[in-house]
This record gives structure tokens, sequence and C-alpha cells, in this order.
């Protein structure tokens, strides 16, 4: 049994592999142990995730339907009015959420559009609530402006392994992803990341993901968790879905490797079944996406959400709260 007081960065994948492959009784007994060891099992942080920018991506990620070279028709669209997206954060936070989660379909953010980002973080914070950004690659001085700002967390998933990385996405490398958590982290901002499962990866590539994250350098404070939600006319339209004990032992594996991030179920939720998504919370995920919308995917709304909460025995996190022992 892993000692969930020592935080480790130096997990091997024949651990890691050992401990995925347990009996999933056991396996989710000891993601359980290590979970109520670190969090409050019963709290689950709620965070609202607004698109900023839809659209005209010029990065090929296979999965995305806002990439303007995967063969997706979605429109390119503007950076959004920053009232617009001070609105919808008033909204979201009437509605529970503690956290606001702000994306831009970019390779990289221009330096015409830092202002209208620095306002928005500025705006999000006067209202109390977390600040989260996923902006695509950062420069130095993208990083200092956005930190200047207040801003809290920085969104940028690994995706998967770095081994299947290039059968994903090719105008970037997995090097550059981790540059860019890396130059956020030595920055004071808060790191998000985590990746996907269903683009066709094998298990050791799950692993490694989560291998890949746990030994940085410092754990992400926050690791989304997303089940792939195939969008039309991206290559990876027709994938076949992921199975759900699956799914729940990838949850499980990285609350072990991981024992005080904050694990949040993602992408993927509206084709769980409640019993799923309850294994995932035994399983030691403790932080969602409310709303009825994630980027250009669909999303349980607020009221199925508040439905399986009180069959559960679950209470959201309140503002400021972590959930941590």
């Amino acid at each position: 049994m892993t000692d969930a007081s020592i935080i480790r960065h130096d997990w091997t994948r024949a651990e890691a592999q050992a401990i995925f492959d347990q009996p999933f009784n056991d396996l989710l007994f000891q993601a359980q142990t290590v979970h109520r060891q670190n969090f409050d099992p019963n709290k689950v942080q709620r965070s609202r995730l607004s698109n900023i920018k839809t659209g005209g991506c010029a990065e090929d990620c296979a999965y995305c339907s806002q990439s303007a070279r995967n063969g997706s028709h979605l429109p390119a669209k503007k950076l959004i009015e920053v009232e617009r997206v001070l609105a919808e954060a008033r909204r979201a936070k009437e509605q529970g959420s503690t956290r606001f989660c702000m994306g831009a379909a970019w390779r990289s953010p221009k330096e015409r559009d830092m202002d209208q980002l620095v306002a928005m973080v500025e705006g999000v914070r006067a209202m109390g609530m977390e600040t989260c950004m996923t902006l695509g690659m950062l420069d130095d001085d993208q990083v200092i402006r956005l930190k200047g700002a207040g801003l809290d967390y920085y969104n940028h998933n690994i995706d998967t392994s770095e081994r299947y990385y290039p059968e994903v996405i090719t105008t970037r490398t997995f090097a550059d992803r981790i540059d860019t958590l890396n130059r956020v982290r030595e920055a004071g901002i808060k790191v998000c990341s985590g990746g996907i499962l269903g683009m066709g990866e094998t298990e050791m590539d799950r692993i490694d993901m989560l291998l890949a994250l746990a030994n940085l350098a410092e754990h992400p404070d926050s690791v989304p968790i997303n089940q792939l939600m195939p969008m039309p006319d991206t290559p990876l339209a027709d994938a076949e879905p992921v199975d759900g004990i699956d799914f729940v032992r990838v949850i499980a594996l990285a609350r072990i490797l991981m024992p005080k991030a904050h694990l949040r179920l993602s992408a993927g939720r509206t084709a769980m079944s409640e019993e799923t998504q309850a294994l995932c919370f035994f399983a030691g995920a403790n932080s969602i996406f409310s709303g009825d919308v994630l980027l250009t995917a669909e999303n349980p709304g607020e009221d199925k959400d508040s439905v399986l909460f009180g069959r559960l025995g679950l209470e959201p996190m309140d503002l400021g709260e972590t959930g941590a022992r």
C-alpha cells in the first residue's frame, strides 16, 4: 500500500503498471484510502469553462472541432468582449462554481489580445472567483503579464503519452507542452494539466501520460481527465468509446500517483452512466466542470449534477475551499 504522506516524483513504469493491474476492488480501495488521507471524500469542486475565442486554430489536434486544419467546419470567431466574459462568470458564481476557466482556440495568443485577456482575469478575480486560462503556448512576457493580472491557474493538457503524441498532433511537440508547463509553474501560476482517453492509445500510453505528470518537479494542482467526445468531421470522429472500467482504473491510478491533486472529470461525462461517475468519485475524482457546454461539446447541466450529488451525498466545495485535509 502506498504511503500517501510521501509525495513522489520518481515513479517507475513498473510500479505504476503493478498498481494499475491490481484486482479492481483492491485498486479502488487503495485509491479511496489515499483520497481520504488528503481530501474530504464527499466534497467536489465545481468549475465553469467558457469559450472566449472559437475556431480557426492553427493546430491540427485530431480530436478538436476548432482546428482549421483537420477537416472541421466550425467557423473562426474573434476574441469575445470582456464584459460578456464577466457576465458569464457572474452567472457561474451564482450557480455555485468557484473557479472560472477561459479557453481560446489558439496556438498561442497574439500581443494585440493581451490587454483583453488581462482585463478578463482581473475582472473575474474581483468577483472572488479563482481564475484559469487555456490559451495554447505562452512566451515569458505573456506569462509575466498573466501572473501580474492575478491568474491562478493555467491549463495546458499533455493529452497523451510522449510516444503516442505525434499520432494525435503534429503541429507542436510533446516537449513544447512540457516547456509551457514549466514556464507557467516557474512564474508562480498553478498548473492544470491532464489528458484525453479514447484516441486510439494503448493502456501503456495512458499509464505513461500519468507518469509524465506525476514525475514533474511539482504535481499539477488540477488534473483533468477527459473521455474523448468524437466530433464530426475530425480525424477521430469514429473513435471507439472508452470502456467504463478502464476509465475508472485511470482515475484511481492518477489519485495514487498524485495524492494532493484535484482530479477533474472533464469532457465526456454525458456519455458516462451515473454509476460510472460514482465509481470515478470513489476512485478519487473530486472536481467537475458544471454547465451545459464545454467549449464545443455537451456537458451535463446543473440540474443533472445536483440530482447526482444528492443521490451520492456529495457536496460542492465552497469558494476558497480546497477540500484538502
